[in-house]
């Protein structure tokens, strides 16, 4: 493969060379389902949806995991505030998660378990651990002793005696050290008796970082390709998650991924600093396939500042494109042309997952199909249409992908939307044809202010919603 990416432990861009050849296996940290997602949540949902979009593209078969972490601190908090059963609450706030992604069309992935459902697998990781010197278990609380493990802060380039104690426990009275991190946590008065689970060190409940490398072996096994997730996560999680893993004898991720944040006001969106903008609420104001534009073309690694602005253009620059797609599959068909992926957006994509480069190679090709369907050179248009609609597939934005068709009442209301339209436009034909200009202009003008655009073409006059 040509694929090169940026690994964070390496600090440096590497080829891609999977374990296995012909396959690819990539684990990504799910949500933590206390509350509903927010755009800068699904930001790292969607960065990967691509990654292993263009490695299937690439003739891998890819075992992609996202988990789901249902029991936490500040799941138990909001439950208790909101007085429902921690569980309910982690199961609805689940629900909205998988709607979002649905709503932004990321593919499932092949497998997607909760933590609550690998305890056994914890408990084993853990007394492994404890077996080879590098946990111990104190009243019920079982830590990570960071001084076992030479290795640790490589990861994220950070050396033991500049890192200060973990904030994952009450106390660090019981700790050989500050810094050692929990494992897993005994259960406390006044907690559900179902939010802790019977362990050989009593009843308790897993710490964050634990539960990750469970599931990662799981389902990948002691080694695999790719560790993904948000910027945030770099520290303490995935250090510790490595740690754990490889002190048990896993060799774990062979390569570190992420993404960049997603800022509102200059500030990491976060739901503990209130300045959020969940899906649900801007896949009102804006079409859900625009949203994912504009959170995909930007490289990865940097940051979106998110902003009402910003969005709009994305969605303007999308439209572009869309309008193209089904211009030229109206003149040719919409399965015109050879899915041949453009060069250009071939050596982006290898290059770090370079979706701004990508982006600008379908536009150029774009630019090149609107020339040919201002000509009338009907050959010409089905080359640009069958590239661009493959370059859109391996980003998840075709405009003639299922995802994006509408269904059920909202079909029926486009077909009633379609038909006031051209009831419209017939009207205006007809004045054009009696010379009635005004008239003709009156109803184009009317049409334009509810958000309809008209295009006259040698076909006849053609439509599109301008927002």
């Amino acid at each position: 493969m040509s694929l090169r990416l940026f690994d964070t432990a390496a600090r440096a861009v590497r080829d891609f060379v999977p374990l296995r050849p012909g396959e690819a296996s990539l684990y990504v940290c799910g949500l933590t389902v206390q509350g509903p997602p927010h755009v800068g949540h699904v930001r790292a949902a969607l960065v990967f949806d691509v990654l292993r979009r263009w490695l299937t593209a690439q003739g891998l078969d890819v075992t992609y995991v996202r988990n789901v972490t249902d029991i936490d601190d500040k799941i138990l908090a909001k439950a208790d505030a909101n007085g429902v059963p921690w569980w309910a609450w982690a199961y609805e706030n689940e629900r909205a998660c998988t709607r979002a992604y649905d709503v932004l069309g990321v593919l499932p992935p092949t497998y997607e378990p909760r933590a609550t459902g690998h305890i056994t697998d914890m408990v084993e990781l853990m007394a492994r651990l404890i077996e080879r010197g590098h946990a111990y278990a104190v009243d019920g609380d079982v830590y990570f002793d960071v001084r076992s493990f030479p290795e640790y802060g490589a990861l994220t380039g950070q050396k033991l005696g500049d890192l200060q104690p973990a904030a994952d426990t009450e106390t660090d009275e019981r700790k050989r050290d500050p810094r050692d991190f929990a494992l897993w946590k005994a259960a406390k008065p006044g907690e559900p008796e179902t939010a802790s689970w019977p362990t050989p060190w009593g009843r308790g409940r897993p710490g964050w970082h634990l539960e990750c490398s469970a599931m990662a072996e799981r389902y990948l096994g002691a080694e695999f390709d790719i560790h993904g997730g948000g910027l945030d996560l770099r520290f303490p999680h995935h250090e510790n998650e490595q740690a754990q893993s490889r002190a048990a004898g896993d060799g774990f991720a062979q390569y570190w991924l992420h993404n960049g944040w997603v800022t509102l006001g200059g500030e990491k969106m976060s739901k503990s600093l209130g300045n959020t903008a969940l899906v649900d609420e801007v896949v009102r104001r804006v079409r859900p396939v625009e949203l994912r534009y504009y959170l995909v073309a930007p490289h990865y690694r940097s940051t979106i500042e998110f902003t009402d602005a910003a969005l709009e253009e994305a969605g303007q620059a999308y439209r572009r494109i869309e309008s193209f797609v089904k211009r030229a599959a109206e003149r040719v068909g919409a399965d015109a042309g050879s899915r041949v992926l453009c060069a250009d957006f071939s050596a982006a994509l290898d290059d770090d997952l370079g979706t701004p480069a990508a982006v600008a190679a379908i536009h150029e090709l774009v630019r090149e199909g609107n020339t040919a369907l201002a000509d009338g050179n009907d050959a010409a248009v089905a080359g640009p249409l069958g590239s661009v609609r493959a370059m859109l597939a391996v980003l998840g934005l075709d405009p003639l992908d299922p995802q994006w068709a509408t269904g059920g009442s909202d079909e029926r209301l486009a077909q009633v939307t379609d038909g006031l339209v051209s009831l419209a436009l017939e009207q205006r034909q007809a004045a054009r044809a009696r010379k009635d200009f005004p008239a003709a202009d009156a109803i184009r003008d009317q049409l334009a202010t509810l958000g309809v655009s008209v295009e006259d073409t040698p076909q006849g006059p053609r439509w599109e919603l301008t927002r």
